[in-house]
Order: C-alpha cells, then structure tokens, then sequence
C-alpha cells in the first residue's frame, strides 16, 4: 500500500467481515466475501508464493492470564492458510507471572507451520539472538497486537523503520486499546504518546486491524487518516452450545469470568448488589490484575448485605471456562469496552446469558435473545436489569438460557471465519513486495 492509496476504499476477498456486515467510511476499509466451496487452505494450490509474515505479541500460549487477545492471535496462527509463513514473537512469561513458562525462554518451538520464539526480554543475549535469526529474512508484513507495548509494538515498528529488520507492511491490531473507557485510563499519558507515535504510524503507511465496525470506528476517532482493515476476531468455539442444565432451586447465580481490572468494571457489580433485594450469589474468577483496585473491591464486598454472597473462585484454564458458565444463570460483565469479547462468545455458547454494557460488538445478539444490553454504565441501571433476574422462577431461568444458547447458535451459523493474514496479502502484496 502506498500513500497514494489514502482516502480510498479497498476491497478484500476471503472470510467474513464485522459480523458479517459491510460499512465504508472515508478511508480505507476492508470488505470480506468468501468464494463458495473454497477450502481454507485451497491458496496454498492457486500458484501464490509464500507470504512472509513476522507476528508480535506479548503474551501467547502456553499463557492465558491476556484474556482474549491471546485466544484472537492463537487462532490467527493456527488457522492460516498453507502459503503464510508466520515467525512469531512473544514474551517468556504469562501476563502478571515473573517466572518464564519452564523450558521455552529464549527458545523457537514449532507450533504446525508457525515458529514462536519466547523472549526473555531482560536477558540481552537473547534479543541478540534473535535478531541474528530474523536479520537475514524479508518479511511482507510485520503484524503486531497492541498499540503501546514498548516490547512488542514500538522496538517492532521502530527496528522496520530504521532498516533493522525487513519489512514490507505494517499491520496493527490495537485490541480494544483505542476505545474511549480505555483511553480514560491513564489518558494524558496515552495522548502524550500519541502526539508523535501517530505521526511515525500514518508516515509508515499502517494498516490498523479491527474486530468489529464499533472499533473501525474508535480507530478513526483517534486517526482520522487510518486506513482499516474489519475482521472479526476467530473463535475455535463449537458450532453448537453446550445442553442447558435444568432448573435448580435457590436463589440465582451469578458470575464473572476475567480480568479483575478497572476496565472491566468488576465494582460496578459490587455497588449495583448493595441495591438489590433478595438472596443471589455472585462469584468472581481470574487473575487480580490490579492490587489496589481488587482491594477497593473487597470493602465494597465487605459492606454488602447478608442476603448477598460473593466468592473469589481464583483463576480457570482456558479449558474450563465454557463448563464453568453453564452452571450459572448469568454473566455479567459491565465493560468500559471490548473490541470483540472472548468471554461473551463463550458464555453464550454455555447456554448462559450476559448482561453488558453497550461498549462491545455483541448488542444485537444479547437484545436478540442473548441476555441484556446496560446502556447506561450506572449502579442504578445495572441493579435494575439484576432486579430482573432475581424476579424470575428457577423455570424462567431456564427459558433465559434456552434463549441464549438459541442467540448463539444464531451467531454461529453468520460467522464463516476467514484468516485476517489470507485477507490483507491480496491488498499489501502488489506495491509492496
């Protein structure tokens, strides 16, 4: 892509777009068709050479405390067509964790066709290394999933653009980091940096890659010049939900299930149990992201009516979370935003209903049946809809969950997938090879 090609509309053929829907703005803007009967990996027969793609990220399996955008880059790996050759770089060690995962720390390990390298980013000679093994190959595209990792976006981008290492394109994948709850974190600071490393981003000629049009929309809210590639983020979830267990007697239960940090808003929970009437359990899993703020959580538990129970269940492997949400009657998850939201993908495919805030790409599916939208991130507003759910009888529980498990199956049978790789080689490759 050239800076000629700024302002226009391109199109892009393979998978499916941003929920199978197209919109063009003013700017580039990536439309996905897939060619009927067409296998995923039927390019690697279609006379194409290969395609040269150095991947970043800072946390990838065997790691699984990064929430969603790990899942995003492993199924991105996992299923990209035949002629993508993909060199993978990533940290030693699980988001929050200082040990390195054992036996992989400054080594390549082949993952199928992919090679990752697991970085130890304090020990000097493995960043040399490194290099040594990346210097002497011309990559078409450098893709990397953040857009403020030091490590793995800005040295990256950095090295391309003084020549340290080859690269043709620069694809971005700034995974939700650019909607406005969390840009009003540590705002200042984030404006600040993007002062000049916008400037460097639009002279390079990046292409940014969205999960949905609410986050094509975010990007060019910050970039007025991005050009935006649409893709909604894979899943290697079952096409249908997992059964719906019966009625239980007792009173309703409701879980998280993520990050407890400030941007998933975990206290507005809290706040919004003080206000509701009635018994109702709420239990809490994954890795305390943010000591202070877990903190501020445990007073508000501390101040909550009897009648209200609330667990800290500690941390799930990834395997264990769809069965875990089945046994609930709800999950409720009032996020500043998401740009596609694992965690929601799975509870729906448990047969377990989610009540969200409007800051994710899953308000048509939750209001189609899914579970409930909060548009108004309030206590007030939140305990109203929990009010909802502690009026209803175990059998009108259950009828929830049929609902979402049919929502879901819904959204499955839209979603024909389509490798975001496979779906930016046909428009960066031409001008830039």
């Amino acid at each position: 892509m050239t800076s000629a090609m700024r302002g226009r509309r391109f199109m892009v053929a393979g998978g499916t777009g941003s929920w199978g829907r197209t919109r063009v703005g003013n700017v580039h803007h990536a439309t996905f068709t897939r060619r009927p009967g067409r296998r995923p990996d039927a390019d690697a027969d279609d006379g194409r050479g290969s395609f040269r793609v150095l991947a970043t990220c800072g946390v990838f399996e065997p790691g699984f405390r990064g929430g969603g955008p790990v899942r995003s880059v492993a199924n991105i790996v996992d299923t990209a067509p035949q002629h993508i050759d993909i060199t993978l770089v990533t940290g030693d060690h699980d988001l929050g964790c200082r040990a390195p995962y054992p036996g992989l720390s400054g080594r390549w390990v082949n993952r199928n066709r992919a090679r990752v390298f697991y970085l130890g980013t304090g020990r000097l000679t493995q960043w040399w290394r490194l290099w040594r093994d990346l210097r002497d190959t011309r990559f078409d595209l450098l893709y990397v999933n953040s857009l403020w990792s030091p490590v793995f976006t800005v040295i990256p981008v950095l090295a391309a653009r003084l020549g340290l290492i080859r690269v043709g394109s620069v694809l971005l994948a700034p995974r939700g980091e650019l909607s406005p709850g969390a840009l009003s974190l540590k705002s200042r600071k984030k404006r600040l940096f993007l002062t000049w490393w916008g400037r460097l981003l639009k002279d390079m000629d990046v292409v940014w890659h969205a999960s949905s049009d609410k986050e094509d929309a975010q990007i060019r809210a910050v970039c007025r010049w991005a050009s935006v590639a649409v893709n909604q983020d894979q899943v290697a979830l079952s096409r249908e939900p997992l059964p719906t267990p019966s009625a239980h007697a007792g009173p309703p239960r409701l879980v998280f299930i993520g990050r407890v940090s400030p941007m998933k808003n975990v206290d507005l929970v809290l706040h919004a149990l003080r206000d509701v009437s009635g018994a109702v359990e709420f239990d809490i899993y994954g890795p305390l992201e943010d000591a202070a703020y877990w903190s501020c959580c445990r007073v508000l538990i501390a101040r909550l009516p009897a009648a209200v129970k609330v667990r800290y269940r500690g941390e799930l492997a990834p395997g264990d979370v769809c069965r875990t949400f089945s046994a609930y009657d709800a999950f409720v998850l009032p996020t500043k935003g998401e740009n596609f939201g694992h965690a929601i993908a799975e509870s729906l495919s448990a047969s377990c209903p989610v009540v969200c805030s409007d800051q994710t790409p899953w308000t048509a599916v939750l209001e189609s049946g899914g579970g409930s939208v909060v548009r108004e991130l309030t206590a007030q507003a939140l305990a109203e809809d929990l009010r909802r759910i502690l009026a209803m009888t175990p059998d009108q529980r259950v009828h929830a969950k049929l609902r979402a498990s049919d929502a879901y199956r819904a959204w499955r049978d839209r979603v024909t997938g389509g490798n975001i790789l496979d779906q930016v080689q046909g428009v960066l490759r031409p001008g830039r090879r």
